[in-house]
């Protein structure tokens, strides 16, 4: 699971954290449906928006129910289904083969080992031929978001220091765009083509600059390219591109027609900018995040309040909390993390204690109530203000 949007389990309400999850978990089983069981491997969290943007358009939603899997607690689950969790996994595919493609003419790490770089080229090839059928189904040609991947090669062997951030991201943008565009054309809403080709546009280039941020350390080890070394650019110049970004994108979102916006505005206005906020604080131990203005309030976060179905549907978090003995509770913690309980479930049983514990891969940097009224200026001029628990 990779990408910037990575929402933990404090900051969406519990409907919100539903759809999340059913869009991802759709993300995955499109991918399994039309491209095979490897090609679940380029799930991610931020192509998930795709699925989120068309259904946030349509007036019906489009679910079903998935059967239990490991890294849901074996429970089973409402997921997104239909044209927007196809497109999802169509650009996903693309981009993942672009992506893949691109280690394997750089010579990255075991891609410059030359069985490996002929698996991966396979690979890619028949990941980019299955995205290409696909997209032709849905209206989208694949081509145009591979020629802007692609492109990054040229612009990259172009850059020189002192070059503009701003044309590293370009093709980023151009791709995110495209994507951002066709969920209007699949939900039967031409008119927010363009407004989501903005959105796009300025998701593409905070997706890119977040990334060349988390990147830039290991990368001067490395010796890899990297946008912010190619350029010279500082953290500071990055960190106003990237909330300029952010601005831009409010905006255009503001501009979309939605029938329900609630998780699309949760996800790329509040997720966005505390992904900023968390990859520069991480990345750079000068930066200082904005002041909050004086006089706001916020709720802290509250605890997960212990929820009942475990693997299948045991063992289970027990008010009064059910203590196990050594052997017993070896047993269990073995189960336990054969079904992933204990990184993806939260919370968890305690093997032997049978206290509630908080999963290993939900240990996050949680924002409080307070992000969600100061990014939308609490009721004023947020149209979304019931996007999370806040008492605006």
């Amino acid at each position: 699971m990779f990408g910037i949007i990575r929402p933990c389990a404090h900051s969406l309400s519990e409907r919100l954290r539903g759809e999340w999850l059913g869009h991802l978990c759709g993300l995955c089983l499109a991918l399994r449906d039309e491209h095979g069981q490897a090609a679940r491997i380029v799930t991610n969290y931020d192509g998930l928006i795709i699925s989120a943007l068309t259904q946030a358009q349509s007036p019906t939603v489009q679910r079903r129910t998935a059967g239990p899997c490991p890294l849901r607690g074996m429970r089973t689950a409402l997921v997104a289904e239909g044209v927007g969790a196809r497109l999802a996994a169509t650009v996903s595919l693309v981009l993942a083969s672009a992506k893949l493609s691109d280690h394997v003419a750089d010579g990255d790490g075991a891609y410059a080992r030359r069985p490996v770089a002929a698996g991966a080229r396979l690979v890619a090839r028949r990941w980019a031929a299955r995205a290409h059928r696909s997209g032709l189904d849905l209206g989208l040609d694949t081509g145009v978001l591979l020629a802007a991947v692609y492109g990054q090669r040229e612009v990259e062997k172009a850059i020189m220091l002192g070059g503009s951030l701003l044309t590293v991201t370009e093709p980023t943008e151009l791709a995110t765009a495209a994507a951002f565009a066709h969920t209007a054309v699949l939900a039967g809403r031409p008119g927010n083509a363009e407004p989501l080709a903005e959105a796009g546009r300025f998701f593409g280039r905070i997706a890119h600059l977040l990334d060349a941020v988390e990147d830039v350390a290991a990368d001067r080890a490395t010796g890899a390219w990297n946008p912010l070394l190619a350029t010279g650019a500082s953290f500071a110049q990055a960190g106003v591109l990237a909330r300029d970004a952010a601005a831009g994108l409010r905006l255009a979102l503001a501009e979309v027609d939605l029938a329900d916006g609630k998780l699309v505005h949760r996800l790329l206005v509040h997720e966005v900018d505390h992904a900023i906020e968390r990859t520069f604080t991480g990345a750079d131990p000068g930066y200082y995040p904005p002041v909050v203005q004086p006089g706001k309030k916020g709720r802290p976060p509250q605890a997960p309040k212990p929820s009942g179905g475990g693997s299948c549907w045991w063992p289970q978090v027990e008010r009064p909390p059910a203590t196990r003995g050594p052997i017993f509770g070896c047993a269990v913690a073995s189960w336990m993390c054969c079904t992933c309980q204990v990184c993806c479930r939260d919370p968890y049983p305690g093997p032997w204690s049978g206290l509630p514990r908080e999963g290993w891969c939900t240990n996050c940097d949680c924002s409080d109530c307070s992000d969600c009224c100061d990014v939308c200026k609490c009721c004023k001029v947020c149209k979304h203000c019931d996007c999370c628990d806040c008492d605006c």
